[in-house]
């Protein structure tokens, strides 16, 4: 199922959002701002294949605090493993792709505070029942697992699941999460690890092809990320508190992983 199709099987949802809060955030004058994502990570940011419009919970929320702190956003794309030495190099000013916080990518780029936290989630076939946790595969030798280069749901295959060795040739590597799913849903791997909001999105868009089994296996915080040193982060970072606090942030989870329903 290519990521066309699980864009495909959502609904835009209608609901309005809150009105936005006036006069106490920075002003940056219309600053334009080059934001880079890629598009491949369903609700948070992927292509309305009906319209061939990039939308998701990120898009809108980077509407608003476009309009908070008056920017002007600017989208490119970038393939994941490029991204983060990208924005570090100061090719873009923000990059926005479900990026986990970690100690490791703050040594390369600068982070926004959190925007929306997540716990990891074990994605299998409908019909698996080899396994049912994280113990129950690491056991089968026979069994392989899906995963993005340099993404938390790797590293957490790595050392939370298997043996530690980032080489483990049950470990398959794909270029995107989506391509990682397709292969899951074919049969040519037997386990994606991803965080809960997606995995939500990818089950419910599956058409009872896929479900999501065993106990979580950590959480992990989302945030923007900038070249080191950025001045933006101040301007974001009161954006973010001021969406959280007048319930944006809540509505845009309402719309995203509750409102959207199964399209045709």
């Amino acid at each position: 199922m290519r990521l066309t199709q699980i864009a495909a099987a959502f609904a835009i949802a209608s609901a309005p959002l809150p009105a936005l809060a006036a006069g106490h955030l920075p002003d940056l004058d219309g600053q334009e701002i080059v934001v880079v994502t890629e598009n491949a990570y369903p609700p948070l940011q992927f292509v309305d294949p009906a319209s061939g419009d990039a939308i998701g919970w990120e898009y809108d929320a980077m509407a608003e605090i476009a309009k908070r702190i008056n920017i002007t956003v600017v989208y490119q794309n970038t393939s994941w493993d490029a991204m983060i030495p990208a924005v570090s190099g100061g090719e873009y000013d923000l990059g926005m792709t479900g990026i986990t916080i970690r100690e490791d990518r703050a040594e390369m780029v600068d982070f926004s505070d959190k925007y929306m936290t997540s716990e990891m989630v074990m994605l299998v076939r409908a019909d698996e029942e080899r396994f049912s946790d994280a113990a129950g595969f690491a056991a089968d030798d026979d069994l392989l697992m899906a995963a993005q280069p340099g993404t938390t749901p790797f590293y957490v295959g790595v050392y939370d699941v298997l043996d530690g060795n980032e080489e483990n040739p049950r470990i398959k590597l794909f270029e995107t999460f989506g391509a990682g799913v397709q292969a899951l849903r074919t049969g040519d791997v037997d386990l994606v690890l991803t965080d809960g909001t997606a995995g939500k999105g990818y089950v419910d868009a599956s058409d009872g092809g896929l479900k999501i089994v065993g106990e979580k296996l950590g959480t992990e915080d989302f945030g923007f990320i900038f070249p080191k040193g950025s001045e933006l982060v101040e301007a974001i970072n009161a954006a973010i508190a001021d969406m959280e606090a007048d319930g944006t942030i809540d509505a845009l989870n309402t719309k995203w992983f509750l409102d959207y329903k199964l399209g045709g």
